[in-house]
């Protein structure tokens, strides 16, 4: 393949502390491409990523030196790294502390590799990675603020944060592209007023998946 055809290698390290899982995690990514694992830490302290960038870092949810996954989560955060959680067990209040602390998503130790690949490209393309462990956490969350959100912005919310441009979303809906963008602006204000800023689409992407309005696959019917 010619350095023209070559698919973009996304740069993923990860953090665990059991030498089986991480040893076995590294080798299953081999066989893909566009991934490299290129740092395995037992630690968030250890991962240097000053010596070794990387474009997102696969998270467990539970160390053994004592970390809590929210600290690492905003640590990575604040170095500018998304955060994909790996974990082996459903623990609901520690998938919404992640949530809130700003991870993308949760792939179980049990999935298949192909949906933990999945998982990986779509977090390291800020994705969120809205899995149903993900969204049962993040729906029995009632300590996320209502925005307040009128039937019409629930509408243009989960068509834009599907992906849709403001464009489609005005074909769609049967108004114009200004009116969207009117639309679009109050939802950011809305979910704003309640702590809850969506400053881009990828925030608008996750507030509407915390809120319930699209799933994996786009719009809910």
């Amino acid at each position: 393949m010619s350095d023209a055809t070559a698919l973009p290698v996304l740069r993923v390290a990860l953090v665990e502390d059991h030498e089986i899982v991480a040893v076995g995690f590294a080798e299953l990514l081999r066989e893909y491409p566009d991934i490299r694992v290129v740092a395995v830490t037992p630690t968030v302290r250890e991962l240097d990523l000053t010596a070794t960038p990387v474009d997102l870092v696969v998270l467990d949810l539970r160390l053994g030196d004592g970390s809590s996954a929210t600290d690492n989560i905003r640590s990575l955060l604040d170095a500018e790294v998304d955060v994909l959680i790996l974990t082996a067990a459903e623990d609901p209040h520690a998938i919404r502390a992640a949530a809130k602390a700003g991870a993308l998503g949760i792939v179980r130790k049990s999935q298949p590799v192909e949906e933990l690949v999945e998982a990986i490209r779509d977090a390291a393309s800020g994705a969120t990675v809205a899995g149903l462990d993900w969204a049962a956490a993040i729906d029995g969350d009632a300590g996320l603020a209502d925005a307040g959100l009128s039937a019409r912005e629930r509408e243009i919310l989960a068509l834009y944060a599907s992906g849709e441009k403001a464009q489609s979303v005005a074909y769609l809906t049967n108004l114009s592209k200004s009116t969207v963008a009117n639309y679009v602006s109050r939802i950011r204000a809305k979910y704003a007023n309640a702590g809850r800023p969506a400053h881009t689409k990828v925030d608008l992407h996750r507030r509407a998946a915390e809120d319930g309005l699209i799933n994996e696959d786009g719009p809910r019917g």
